[in-house]
């Protein structure tokens, strides 16, 4: 694929999927987070790769972006920003524990975990299946009764099946999927951050 041809089919790919990605289910979302807040419930966030750095971003904007004057304010914890933490729990347990065994400790009935992943914990790599650690995390939070919001790519993978609602980018080939699949994740996050702001700004609604 010529370079001048990745630039005209990255446009036309982002604009087919924002024409035709269903916001009924951006609401629902949306829903969630609210009740989350409006009940003083705990957000965790998590990802890895270039995903771990949308989870760090989304974890920032729902604790900063969506104060609203005399309302409380989110409660968050981005599961990848203690990087110490990070490393010991993968020294010491191996890298699928650093997340459910940061939640350990936190994790009640009613919080919700959020995750970001192109391909939502299926496939393959040099060191095995992929995102076997969001996979545990997503096990720890039904066993607990908490909320799970996917955000995925491709087939939506384990995070599809696993969470209450995923959020699958409806991208299935590369090169373009993974960087599309990672970039529309973001336009999502501030999209749900912005809707929130107003619901909490207004009420209900």
């Amino acid at each position: 694929m010529a370079w001048k041809q990745v630039i005209q089919e990255y446009f036309t790919e982002m604009g087919r999927i924002t024409t035709g990605f269903p916001q009924n289910q951006v609401q629902e979302v949306v829903d969630i987070f609210y009740e989350a807040w409006k009940n003083k419930r705990t957000v965790f966030t998590m990802g890895n790769g270039g995903s771990a750095s949308t989870a760090s971003h989304f974890a920032c904007d729902l604790a900063k972006f969506t104060i609203v004057p005399e309302q409380p304010r989110f409660r968050v914890i981005g599961l990848n920003d203690n990087i110490p933490l990070v490393s010991a729990w993968t020294n010491d347990s191996g890298f699928n524990s650093i997340f459910s065994e940061q939640m350990e400790p936190w994790m009640q009935a009613d919080d919700v975990l959020v995750g970001f992943s192109v391909h939502g914990g299926s496939g393959t790599g040099e060191a095995g299946a992929w995102s076997q650690n969001l996979v545990r995390a997503m096990a720890m939070a039904k066993e607990r009764n908490a909320r799970i919001v996917g955000f995925s790519g491709f087939d939506g993978g384990a995070m599809k099946e696993m969470a209450d609602i995923c959020l699958v980018i409806p991208v299935n080939t590369e090169p373009l999927g993974t960087p599309i699949v990672e970039a529309y994740q973001v336009v999502l996050h501030h999209l749900i951050c912005l809707a929130l702001k107003e619901r909490i700004r207004v009420g209900e609604g």
